[in-house]
């Protein structure tokens, strides 16, 4: 009788040994507590079972892939192990996560956004630069054919002045050539007849 009894009480003792080291092994899912305010977590599978806490709404879990009795395994973020009523969870993310999610989101999409802007800003002051640059290169380029224009007006009233100075010039000498070509051999005959009239 005893012996019925240590040997009961041992297999008792190692049952949940090998329940633990059976549970260890085993691959476990991402879970998610159900939107109530508190749900309770029994040390077994059944109301029956001692409640060895709570685990709060929306609360990430991991789930064992054990159940019994309308109850599910679970794996807290403490590493507390315990049973709660299956409609309890869910392996889609509470309206905590899901809202958190969203949250992370829309930062993430602000902070592109907001990165978008300011590259948006830098192209719009480089665009006006270059348009300025554009605008004092346009200047020059006015400013250097007037001054062509100018040059190539004065070429050529240089061009007109040296033909007249040269018109002038050759009218000169013409008339000097004419001078001499028509009078000096007048005023020679007119010497040579006066020296043999006194002859």
């Amino acid at each position: 009788m005893m012996n019925i009894k240590k040997t009961f009480v041992t297999l008792l003792f190692l049952t949940p040994l090998f329940s633990f080291a059976e549970e260890a092994d085993s691959t476990t899912t991402a879970g998610y507590i159900s939107e109530d305010l508190i749900v309770y977590m029994h040390t077994g599978a059944g109301k029956n079972y001692r409640i060895q806490g709570t685990v709060n709404s929306g609360e990430k879990v991991e789930l064992t892939g054990n159940s019994n009795n309308d109850y599910s395994e679970i794996i807290t973020d403490k590493d507390r192990i315990g049973w709660i009523e299956s409609k309890h969870v869910s392996t889609k993310p509470g309206m905590r996560y899901v809202i958190a999610d969203l949250n992370e989101k829309l930062a993430s999409f602000q902070s592109g956004k907001s990165d978008m802007t300011q590259q948006l800003n830098d192209a719009t002051l480089e665009i006006d630069a270059l348009k300025s640059e554009r605008s004092d290169l346009q200047n020059s380029i006015s400013a250097l054919n007037m001054d062509l224009t100018q040059t190539k007006s004065q070429l050529k009233n240089q061009d007109t002045s040296i033909k007249k100075q040269w018109f002038f010039n050759g009218a000169i000498v013409l008339g000097v050539g004419l001078l001499f070509g028509l009078i000096l051999p007048r005023l020679f005959s007119k010497r040579k007849s006066s020296m043999e009239n006194w002859g």
